[in-house]
């Protein structure tokens, strides 16, 4: 289950910081498709493109086959499950994935109720050939809470670990803005408390620049990037999304983040397309994100 994911989830969370549309729209960003034939040499490997499946959620619905189909034929050889197997067993989509030629590496999964949960969890995750699980969404104004999850996802990472796997957490933008008393935020404590050794960090660079937003960082990108380079885990995959100048979502290219900026000071094993709210359908911001990473030069 992707834990914490639905249509008003950037609306909800942006409510509650108190970031209305001028101050989201405030990130002095270099505009991301002016960044695609600027910079170095680099490329973003195309075997590291992934997309994560909340992003086409609506044709899932329509028709889960027929979607992931064409996200092969797009070109992705990745994707991030989430929303569960759509009525097949891990065995089954793993026949079928392998089928169409992709590869589903990484899944978000909520926290784990209990060992049997979390056994079922990873022998899924090795069935379907994943390298990464990751928790998607945690959320409250307890710093307790935060440091009993912190607890429990080292108990998991390292049930992981001894399987294989990779564990990480993928972050919003509450974790950067939320006091939890005398200035202590919960990413303070996750960064603190998770085992470096065992946890890496999805970063969700959409999240990480809105999170700049709500501290009132004057270069929301530079706050990002601190993030990234600041944490003692490893940023080992990134949510690559875009941001229109109103702060809401954005396919890749068509907003104000400068991702070759992002990409050039720290790079990962998987670049991760998303859009929570496709910007005309889920399928064109699918191809448009694709495209875009195989164009950037960073």
């Amino acid at each position: 289950m992707c834990y914490g994911y639905g249509p008003s989830r950037r609306s909800v969370i942006a409510a509650g910081l108190g970031i209305g549309a001028a101050a989201l729209a405030g990130t002095a960003a270099t505009p991301a498709a002016a960044s695609v034939a600027a910079g170095g040499g680099h490329r973003v490997p195309p075997g590291l493109i992934s997309i994560q499946l909340w992003t086409v959620r609506a044709d899932l619905a329509r028709g889960y086959d027929a979607t992931l189909t064409y996200l092969a034929e797009i070109g992705y050889p990745k994707v991030e499950l989430a929303l569960g197997y759509f009525g097949r067993t891990a065995a089954q989509l793993r026949a079928f994935l392998d089928g169409i030629g992709v590869q589903a590496s990484s899944s978000h999964d909520g926290l784990s109720p209990d060992a049997a949960a979390l056994d079922a969890k990873i022998a899924n995750a090795l069935t379907l050939g994943q390298s990464y699980l990751v928790v998607p969404y945690l959320n409250s104004a307890s710093a307790d809470e935060w440091k009993a999850w912190a607890e429990r996802m080292n108990v998991e990472a390292q049930a992981a670990r001894s399987a294989g796997l990779r564990y990480g957490y993928h972050n919003h933008a509450h974790e950067f803005t939320t006091d939890l008393g005398g200035g202590t935020t919960p990413w303070d404590i996750l960064t603190a408390e998770l085992d470096p050794g065992l946890v890496h960090l999805e970063i969700d660079i959409y999240w990480a620049v809105t999170g700049g937003v709500g501290r009132g960082a004057a270069d929301p990108v530079g706050f990002a990037i601190d993030v990234i380079r600041d944490a003692p885990q490893r940023v080992l995959q990134y949510h690559v999304k875009d941001r229109h100048l109103n702060g809401d979502m954005a396919d890749l290219g068509t907003g104000t983040i400068d991702f070759r900026r992002v990409f050039e000071s720290h790079r990962v094993k998987e670049y991760i397309v998303e859009n929570d709210t496709p910007d005309v359908t889920p399928r064109q911001t699918a191809d448009t994100g694709y495209r875009y990473l195989r164009r950037l030069r960073f």
